[in-house]
């Protein structure tokens, strides 16, 4: 078999989710080291800003899941309830400290009941800038390997228009100009090493018309999905509701929406062939749906113990399904790289006919239905299921 780092990769690439965070606290430089060691193409960071609007790598800018601020007594009361995208939250939020606060705070695993080898890392791991992630790819892009990063920016409306500090004062910070201005600060702006991308759809139309432009870079953007069912974009309900000019912010987009868009318009009416190519032909290179909608999966019950530890986690059995949005996004020439494959029971599924897919047999099958990345908590697992699937497309007779 041919070195995974000297073999032609036909395009495919790894994405570690918020770096190895299936076997380190995500979000932190030693998450994103191991994923590189353990062979990603690209690492995840996600993006919330601090109250001197510098952007670190956070699942959330509710920061009580992720970080010991609970634990620390001079932050005691800062400690609020506010309204993000909607949901009121009860914690501690990156906008109401500085980074010189936030280096004081140490990382923790967010989901210690599925990871619980993961909470030794506990407290041991600062909390990264961006430029810090950054910087950290340019260090281990040696040897002939160049590794990616690819942001997303959390709640860029909220940080933008909605969102206020513990004071009251409005937050006006542009999370995609902010990320834009790190890249082109660090020298980072190849267009095969970054991907931009978010849940919301507004912000990507604003970077790839003015945002980009303005910095004098192109740079590929990924339209995330959400539940295609139940979910909307958080932007777009906001506008809506509050006397946006859509037709100046979205364009043409509302007239390729079923419906037009409105604050009840579901991510599902984004997965259509005619709203695909409209994103290609105007600001997005890519799509990031959720694997649950690409194959959908009926939920299984009881729960099956799997993997014989005693525990019933298996939860879901595949349906054989796929939804043409893939087909579609592919025809439209659209990168697709879903989101989120785990290899712990709990994430994983039975085939149609009741078989326990492992988390490389996932990776196989859509790398097999043409996608071209996906997002992993376990890279390693998914550069051997690349590597699988490379050996498995091989023609017999292509020798080695």
């Amino acid at each position: 078999m041919t070195e995974p780092n000297q073999r032609d990769r036909q395009g495919l690439i790894v994405i570690a989710h918020r770096g190895a965070s299936g076997y380190r606290p995500e979000h932190t430089l030693e998450a994103y080291r191991l994923a590189i060691r353990q062979g990603a193409d690209f690492i995840e960071p996600d993006l919330v800003a601090t109250r001197d609007g510098v952007l670190i790598a956070r699942h959330e800018n509710e920061i009580s899941g992720t970080t010991d601020v609970a634990a620390h007594p001079e932050f005691a009361g800062r400690r609020t309830t506010k309204v993000v995208d909607g949901v009121a939250m009860t914690g501690w939020f990156a906008e109401d400290f500085t980074l010189a606060e936030i280096r004081t705070l140490r990382a923790k695993e967010r989901i210690p009941a599925i990871r619980p080898d993961n909470t030794r890392f506990d407290g041991l791991y600062t909390i990264p800038t961006f430029a810090e992630v950054v910087q950290l790819a340019k260090h281990e892009s040696r040897g002939g390997r160049r590794i990616g990063v690819y942001p997303e920016t959390k709640h860029p409306t909220y940080f933008a228009m909605e969102g206020r500090r513990l004071d009251g004062t409005p937050i006006g910070v542009s999370l995609g100009a902010k990320l834009v201005e790190t890249l082109v600060a660090e020298g980072f702006t190849d267009p095969d090493r970054v991907y931009i991308q978010s849940f919301e759809v507004a912000n990507l139309i604003e970077l790839h018309k003015n945002v980009m432009p303005q910095a004098g870079v192109r740079l590929p953007l990924v339209q995330l999905y959400d539940d295609f069912h139940d979910a909307r974009p958080y932007d777009v309900v906001y506008n809506a509701t509050h006397g946006a000019d859509m037709s100046a912010l979205y364009g043409g987009l509302a007239d390729r929406v079923e419906g037009g868009l409105t604050a009840n318009t579901r991510y599902g009416a984004f997965a259509t062939e005619a709203v695909l190519g409209w994103m290609k032909a105007h600001y997005a290179s890519g799509v990031g749906p959720w694997k649950g909608n690409l194959l959908p999966r009926r939920p299984l019950s009881p729960k099956v113990d799997a993997n014989g530890d005693g525990k019933a986690e298996l939860a879901g059995h595949g349906t054989g399904l796929v939804h043409p949005m893939l087909g579609w996004a592919l025809k439209a020439g659209l990168q697709v790289h879903p989101y989120t494959l785990r290899a712990e029971e709990t994430y994983l599924a039975r085939t149609p006919d009741g078989i326990t897919q492992s988390v490389i047999a996932e990776a196989v099958q859509l790398y097999s239905l043409g996608v071209q990345g996906f997002f992993i908590d376990q890279p390693d697992q998914g550069v051997a299921a690349r590597e699988m699937f490379l050996d498995l497309s091989r023609p017999l007779n292509s020798g080695k």
